[in-house]
């Protein structure tokens, strides 16, 4: 099985210990942060038709490709 990062705190997930998720990024007000393959930090734009975060290792996420907009 291969590890996964919380997107928004950058912080292994492990099953069993309970890792909150802050209210804005519930309410889809704000983008991760961080690459939910390797934890890494990712660069983050954010503009008024949506945003886009780059992970060096895994590339582009945008929210037009998850539909967040």
């Amino acid at each position: 099985m291969q590890e996964r990062y919380n997107p928004f705190t950058g912080k292994r997930i492990v099953a069993g210990i309970d890792d909150p998720v802050p209210a804005a990024a519930a309410l889809g007000l704000e983008p991760p942060r961080f690459c939910e393959h390797c934890g890494r930090r990712m660069i983050v734009q954010v503009s008024p038709e949506g945003w886009w975060a780059k992970c060096s290792r895994h590339g582009v996420l945008d929210s037009k490709t998850l539909d967040h907009r």
